[in-house]
């Protein structure tokens, strides 16, 4: 008597098992992959900082100084001859410092393209193509910004903010027209706060030189993380203004160790909270006060010297000393 050759199929129950097996399997899994994953998001944070920090030091070696964070003063209309302490001849005005590094992190062209659009109408008064956001607040329904700032480049953004690896379109001028926005995750590091001007990049024209830093390059913070706001109003990588009234541009590609001035405005209570290097998070508008970062547990900061280390939030209780560049502090770095 022939047996049949047929195999029997799985039951109910010996299906169940299997499935229950596969899923604790994957339990067991996910928390691994999501480390690998930050570990590598980490990394590559840590390498984008880099970059910009070696570019600094390219700038440094031209212009013999580092650059500004941005000035607000510059106007290409003004002569030397008629120059005053509050307006400076410039091409640039607003440009944050990461702007101006373009030709040495592999952006040469797209530099040449935004110094081009700026000089379009000789920069007259009358013709805004010098202002870096259109002349939105002069009303005309014809302007348009400077192409920098839609331009998308990845080495100034962390990986682990799927925000701002894409161009967000944004209503610069309130009358429902959308422009391209594109964003940075890091801002650099004024000092204290950016009235002191005790950092190694904050508003002013002239910038500093590495003899400044007498604090020591390699004990001397320059840039450290802080992601975009959740409106996405503060953190355009290309230009800012900064969400005080002097377009100083703190909070948007500048930042300090203790802004306290800036709570009120933003309406954060109570005074002292919001300030700097603590957990963040993107949906709370007041987090835009201080450094943070979304990386577990702390955040990447570039040194003066072009290196880069993770610290944790720990480091808040001496960050001050360790954002000024001449304070005499004596401070290890943990």
């Amino acid at each position: 008597m022939m047996r049949s050759s047929r195999r029997s199929a799985f039951t109910l129950i010996e299906l169940l098992v299997v499935i229950a097996i596969i899923a604790v399997l994957i339990g067991l899994l996910l928390p691994a992959v999501q480390k690998v994953r930050e570990a590598a998001n980490r990394s590559k944070c840590a390498n984008n900082l880099h970059q910009l920090g070696v570019a600094l030091h390219a700038y440094h070696d031209v212009n013999t100084r580092f650059p500004p964070a941005l000035d607000n003063r510059e106007r290409p209309y003004i002569t030397a001859a008629t120059t005053t302490p509050t307006r400076i001849p410039g091409w640039q005005p607003y440009w944050s410092w990461i702007a101006r590094i373009m030709p040495y992190i592999e952006q040469d062209n797209l530099y040449k393209q935004c110094d081009a659009w700026a000089h379009i109408g000789n920069g007259s008064p009358s013709d805004y193509h010098w202002w870096p956001w259109g002349d939105f607040w002069q009303g005309y329904s014809t302007a348009t910004p400077n192409p920098g700032l839609g331009a998308l480049m990845r080495v100034v953004n962390c990986p682990n903010d799927p925000r701002v690896v894409v161009v967000q379109d944004i209503d610069l001028a309130g009358d429902g027209r959308l422009f391209p926005v594109a964003f940075t995750a890091y801002l650099g590091v004024s000092g204290t706060t950016l009235g002191q001007r005790d950092g190694i990049l904050f508003n002013n024209y002239k910038g500093i030189n590495i003899a400044d830093i007498t604090d020591g390059t390699s004990n001397t913070l320059m840039v450290g993380e802080r992601p975009p706001s959740t409106d996405l109003f503060y953190g355009w990588w290309f230009a800012g203004a900064g969400y005080d009234p002097g377009g100083s541009g703190v909070g948007d590609v500048v930042l300090g160790a203790r802004e306290t001035g800036y709570e009120s405005s933003l309406g954060c209570t109570p005074a002292g909270r919001w300030v700097g290097f603590q957990r963040g998070d993107p949906n709370v508008p007041c987090d835009q006060v201080h450094f943070w970062s979304l990386h577990s547990g702390g955040g990447n900061w570039l040194m003066g010297d072009a290196s880069v280390r993770f610290m944790s939030y720990d480091v808040n209780n001496i960050l001050p000393q360790l954002c000024t560049r001449r304070g005499g502090e004596v401070v290890s770095l943990p």
